[in-house]
C-alpha cells in the first residue's frame, strides 16, 4: 500500500470561507463559514468580504483538520482557488495557503474556480452511492456570475463551448429580485416565490442569438421596464401578483439555458449531461433537468445542494487530481480574478 494522499481544499473567491480535507478521493470533512455582512447592502463588499475571510480563515481550516481527524503534518498538498473571484477575497485564501505549504514543506495546487464547480460531481463521500459523469459530457455551469456549456473531455481538458456575451443567468434572477424589493440574495427568494405562482402569466423578451452563446440583459430589461409600467397602473403590483412574477422570470430564465443545452446535447451527441454552480441549486431548474432526462434520454447529473454553492471540497477534489498527476505551482503564482475556464 502506497502512503495516504491528503488535501486540504481552501475556497475564498467571494464571501464564503471554506476548507476541506479529501483522502484517496473521499471526502472526510467541508467546512464552510459563510458571510451574513452583505444581506443590509444588498449585495456583496468586497472590502468586507475580504475582512471577512482574514478572520474566519484560521478556524475554518482547524476545524476541516478535526473532523478529518486529519494533523496539518498529514497532509499532501494544498489545493486552493486561484481564480476568478474577488481581488481581495483570493488573496486570503492565497496568501494563507501560501504560508502554510511553506510551514509544512508540502506542494501547492492551484485550482481554477469554475473548473471545481464542474469536478463537484467527482466528490465522494464513504457510504454513499458515487456515480459521477462518464467523460465526455456536458455541464451546464450556471451561477451569478457565469453561464457557460462546458464539454468535458477529461479532468484537466474543458473546453467552454457556449456562455453570456454579457449577463449571467443568475445575475438575471437577483436583479429581478432586487427591482421587485425582495432582498439579497434573490435567488432563493425567487425560487421559493416561483413554487406558488403561475409560470405563464407573464412573457418577457428573450435573446435570439446564434450557436449555443446566452444572453440575458434583454430578458434583464424588458422585466424591468413591463414592471415599471404595471406599477405605475397599479403601485402594489408587485405585492399582489410576487408569486407569478418570479415563477415567469424563473421560467424564462431556464427555458433559456435548457435551449442551448438541449441543442448542444443534440449536435454533438452527447447523452450525459451535468449542471453546477449556485443557480443549480433552483428547483425549476433542477425539475427542467429532470424532464430533459425523461424526454432526451439523458443521463443527467445533479449536485448536492451543499455542492452546487462556493465550498473547498469541490477544490479539494480538484487537487486531489492535479496531485496525481505532479500539477503543483511555484510559491510565487499569483491570484486573478478574471478568467474563463481555460
Amino acid at each position: 500500500m502506497g502512503k495516504d494522499i491528503i488535501i486540504l481544499g481552501i475556497e475564498s473567491s467571494c464571501d464564503d470561507t471554506s476548507a476541506a480535507v479529501i483522502r484517496n478521493g473521499i471526502l472526510l470533512s467541508n467546512v464552510t463559514a459563510s458571510q451574513a455582512v452583505h444581506e443590509s447592502y444588498g449585495g456583496v463588499v468586497p472590502e468586507l468580504a475580504s475582512r471577512a475571510h482574514q478572520q474566519n480563515i484560521v478556524p475554518v481550516v482547524d476545524q476541516a483538520l478535526k473532523r478529518a481527524g486529519v494533523g496539518r503534518e498529514d497532509l499532501s498538498a494544498i489545493a486552493f482557488t486561484r481564480g476568478p473571484g474577488l481581488m481581495g477575497s483570493l488573496l486570503v485564501g492565497v496568501s494563507f495557503a501560501k504560508g502554510m505549504a511553506a510551514s509544512l514543506g508540502i506542494p501547492m495546487i492551484d485550482v481554477n474556480h469554475l473548473q471545481g464547480h464542474v469536478l463537484a460531481h467527482f466528490i465522494q463521500t464513504e457510504g454513499e452511492e458515487f456515480r459521477p459523469p462518464r467523460f465526455p459530457f456536458l455541464c451546464l455551469l450556471v451561477s451569478g456570475g457565469n453561464s457557460q456549456i462546458i464539454k468535458v473531455n477529461a479532468y484537466n481538458d474543458m473546453e467552454v463551448i457556449g456562455q453570456t456575451i454579457d449577463d449571467a443567468a443568475g445575475e438575471a434572477i437577483d436583479k429581478a429580485a432586487k427591482v421587485m424589493g425582495l432582498g439579497y440574495p434573490g435567488g432563493p427568494i425567487i425560487d421559493r416565490l416561483a413554487r406558488q405562482g403561475n409560470p405563464e402569466a407573464y412573457h418577457f423578451s428573450k435573446p435570439n442569438i446564434p450557436g449555443y452563446d446566452y444572453s440575458f440583459s434583454g430578458l434583464k430589461t424588458s422585466f424591468l421596464y413591463n414592471l415599471r409600467d404595471w406599477v405605475r397602473e397599479d403601485p402594489d403590483f408587485v405585492e399582489h401578483h410576487k408569486e407569478d412574477l418570479a415563477a415567469s422570470i424563473e421560467r424564462a430564465v431556464v427555458d433559456t439555458l435548457m435551449k442551448k443545452l438541449r441543442l448542444a446535447a443534440r449536435d454533438l451527441r452527447i447523452r450525459q449531461v451535468a449542471v453546477a454552480g449556485g443557480v443549480s441549486a433552483n428547483t425549476g431548474l433542477r425539475e427542467a433537468f429532470r424532464q430533459h432526462a425523461e424526454k432526451y434520454h439523458w443521463h443527467i447529473f445533479i449536485p448536492k445542494f451543499g455542492y452546487t454553492t462556493d465550498n473547498a471540497a469541490m477544490i479539494a477534489i480538484t487537487g486531489y487530481f492535479k496531485y496525481q498527476d505532479g500539477d503543483f505551482c511555484p510559491m510565487e503564482m499569483p491570484a486573478y480574478s478574471r478568467v474563463t475556464i481555460k
